[in-house]
């Protein structure tokens, strides 16, 4: 069988070690697909650079439009990133009758069902294991290796960045701020790590992962996002101490009101396996009604990692040479005319609608009466409370300047799951009395049983 084409636009670090992985491996490579996979043209605007590279046997251009009208290529590799001009290629590849593999989460995520559509059209392969958790196969078990179930749902540390921040915030006892510097040092943030800190990154693969669980349209527009800038040393000692740690989880659960799709931090027990899951490290669990909890662990990044989940697609596209699109896997999983009417019945929730537990923090003056006030407040919401802690606090806030002379304390409490927007508006009254002296810490707890 003729050997696949494969032209890669962007030859950076993923570039690289798709470029690498493939020349070394590729006898392996060639028993498992059936046909050899080569790069045989490579488009970068650092030419000197990507020809250092690949070397002198591959084409290397400049403009990645060169490789798309190559009608020798019969596949192109998106590397690029981003939303803009990445969406154009991609397009423009499907139009001309090339499979795509792509490890682009944020361009999916957004854009992802203008580009199955497309290809669906054109009865191309639009592959992206690599946009989600990099070297872990999850985009392959959820759409094909748990076919079988109903998954109920999915929550997922998909960003190592933000995992590796909270893990030496916990070890160390440092601040986030501190603990960002040492990040950006080490290469595991960017120079900008706004999408990673702030969740965007997680959310853009959970929406993803959401779509495949569940058979929806990406709605990326409707995932609710918090990120860890405002996690505090105290609390990841507080939950420690609760038998809990704080990690940043993508969240997407099937409810017989709709859909949860959330990135936030969480509180998880430190029984669960995924709780142990340290440094840059990603880890996913799934639960679907047959096979029960499963857990995909491995590297989330890095340039051979994700090269192999780039590769991966290669080789799914080389076994599928003269199939009709018909046999092909659908892109989502989920049969293209089902997508529109699940989207219907299964709306994705407004966070006031979302269940789930609870822990609180409130600096309180250390006075009789405070805690009864509060609990009753909670009890009249209807919020059930799990376990308490009362701590004296180790800084004065910067809210209780109107009342220096006070003693304080911390009042940690977890409550039972309960709606959002009962515990908002429960909130909202604590937060008025007198003897609270510092906004309350609000963080979601998730049991993943």
């Amino acid at each position: 069988m003729k050997n696949i084409r494969v032209g890669l636009l962007g030859i950076g670090t993923v570039g690289g070690g798709t470029f690498e992985v493939l020349r070394r491996n590729q006898d392996e490579i060639r028993r498992r697909a059936g046909s050899g996979i080569v790069i045989t043209a490579v488009a970068d605007l650092n030419v000197e650079r990507a020809r250092s590279i690949v070397g002198d046997d591959v084409q290397v251009v400049s403009d990645a439009r060169q490789i798309i009208a190559n009608p020798d290529i019969d596949v192109v590799i998106e590397l690029i990133g981003g939303y803009g001009i990445a969406r154009e290629l991609v397009l423009e590849a499907i139009a001309a009758g090339k499979h795509v593999v792509t490890a682009n989460k944020a361009l999916l995520a957004v854009h992802g069902t203008e580009i199955f559509h497309a290809a669906a059209q054109k009865g191309v392969i639009v592959a992206y294991e690599a946009a989600v958790a990099g070297g872990i196969p999850i985009i392959k078990a959820l759409r094909e290796g748990l076919a079988a179930n109903r998954i109920d749902w999915v929550a997922g540390i998909i960003n190592g960045t933000t995992n590796f921040i909270l893990s030496e915030m916990r070890d160390k006892g440092l601040s986030f701020a501190e603990v960002l510097t040492e990040a950006q040092r080490l290469g595991y943030a960017e120079a900008d790590p706004t999408f990673d800190i702030e969740g965007v990154d997680a959310a853009h693969k959970i929406t993803l992962m959401s779509a495949i669980a569940f058979g929806i349209p990406v709605q990326f527009d409707k995932a609710y996002v918090e990120g860890i800038t405002q996690l505090h040393r105290p609390d990841i000692r507080y939950a420690e101490q609760l038998g809990y740690r704080i990690k940043l989880l993508g969240i997407a659960k099937r409810t017989a009101q709709g859909i949860e799709l959330r990135v936030h931090p969480s509180l998880i027990p430190a029984k669960r396996l995924i709780a142990s899951v340290e440094g840059a490290m990603n880890a996913v669990v799934v639960h679907g009604d047959a096979v029960g909890t499963t857990l995909h662990y491995g590297k989330g990044a890095g340039a051979e990692p994700t090269a192999s989940a780039v590769i991966a697609d290669l080789v799914d596209i080389a076994r599928l040479q003269g199939a009709d699109a018909v046999h092909q896997v659908p892109a989502l999983a989920f049969q293209a005319s089902s997508l529109t009417a699940a989207s219907d019945n299964l709306p994705v929730l407004p966070m006031d609608d979302i269940v789930t537990g609870y822990y609180l923090r409130a600096r309180v003056a250390d006075e009789a009466g405070v805690l009864a006030t509060i609990t009753r407040i909670l009890a009249d919401a209807g919020i059930s409370v799990d376990a308490m802690l009362q701590r004296e606090s180790d800084e004065v806030s910067e809210f209780s300047e109107n009342a220096p002379h006070k003693a304080q304390t911390d009042l940690i409490i977890l409550t039972h799951d309960t709606r959002e927007g009962t515990l908002n508006q429960a909130l909202t009254q604590i937060q008025q009395l007198p003897s609270v002296l510092a906004p309350i810490v609000r963080i979601r707890k998730e049991e993943l049983n």
